[in-house]
């Protein structure tokens, strides 16, 4: 493709086409097994946070699961740069976009028949932040809600590897919801302390000390990872380790990293209100200021001014 297209392209094994060209057999092992791992970045400004980091991320998750992409890491960052570089004039000037990996095993051909495909399944995507749906936790905090459902322990599936194996998260989420519609779940690890939500990682903050679950329940987000740098360089203890209900009921403050949320507080869990009244609390506040200074740009602003 040479003309920008009016509809968004994604990168599909080989070629750049329009999204509606991107079909992926059912017989895509992604599909019928999550036999797939992915990776999730986003713009800032319409330029790709710390793309190197999610794709090393992403290549440590394909070793992982033993699948083989056919392309080198920087070959994967040019193209996830192209992509979104041919989609930014289908979006404002103040809107930003998701960008994600996908790779899966490919397709199993049907005994005695031609393969339909051989190697893996390769797309490189981009899609609008839900940043009007997700404004109102900005101002109100997210109320966490935390199901029955354990999260899936390391000795079953490393959390480490970002794979398409989000069943176990999305069960906990729709119970969750079942609660609140508007709740964000966050699963308890097999030993009952907390983990993870989807995309997200959690962190408590009591007396000035910001606690956040060990790295081996939970995949270490790079949100989570420059949380606990910019943490560092405001002279706040970190403590990555176990962090139970208890914890969490007692906590001053609370709040959540993920790709799209960046750094977002939190006014409940499971009903208990955080200590400090205010949303965001010190702490949470301080650090998402660093952060908008990090990237250089204003993403709480860029929620709020949709509410």
């Amino acid at each position: 493709m040479t003309t920008l297209a009016n509809q968004r392209v994604a990168y599909f094994n080989g070629r750049i086409v329009p999204e509606g060209e991107v079909r992926v057999s059912f017989r895509d092992r992604g599909f019928k097994y999550g036999d797939a791992v992915f990776d999730m970045t986003r713009t800032f400004g319409h330029r790709i946070f710390r793309l190197k980091e999610h794709i090393d991320r992403f290549y440590r998750s394909l070793r992982y699961v033993r699948i083989d992409p056919g392309m080198s890491p920087a070959e994967m960052m040019r193209l996830s740069e192209e992509v979104v570089q041919r989609n930014l004039h289908l979006i404002g000037p103040e809107d930003d976009y998701w960008v994600g990996q996908r790779v899966s095993r490919g397709v199993d051909p049907v005994p005695g028949e031609p393969a339909s495909q051989t190697g893996p399944t390769v797309i490189i995507e981009c899609t609008p932040l839900p940043l009007r749906a997700r404004a109102h936790y900005y101002r109100d905090g997210i109320d966490v809600v935390v199901p029955s459902v354990r999260r899936t322990p390391p000795t079953a599936l490393s959390p480490r590897a970002k794979s398409h194996n989000y069943l176990n998260m999305i069960v906990g989420e729709h119970e969750a919801k079942a609660i609140n519609p508007n709740a964000w779940a966050v699963l308890l690890d097999v030993n009952g302390n907390l983990a993870e939500g989807i995309g997200s990682n959690i962190f408590l903050v009591r007396e000035g000390v910001v606690h956040t679950p060990s790295e081996r329940y939970v995949l270490p987000g790079i949100s989570r990872a420059v949380t606990i740098e910019l943490a560092a360089s405001l002279g706040s203890k970190v403590v990555e380790g176990d962090v139970d209900l208890f914890d969490a009921y007692v906590a001053d403050e609370a709040f959540v990293t993920s790709t799209s949320f960046c750094i977002c507080p939190i006014r409940s869990i499971n009903g208990n209100r955080m200590g400090d009244p205010t949303i965001p609390g010190p702490v949470t506040k301080r650090l998402m200021e660093a952060y908008v200074a990090h990237v250089g740009f204003d993403w709480v602003a860029q929620y709020l001014r949709h509410l």
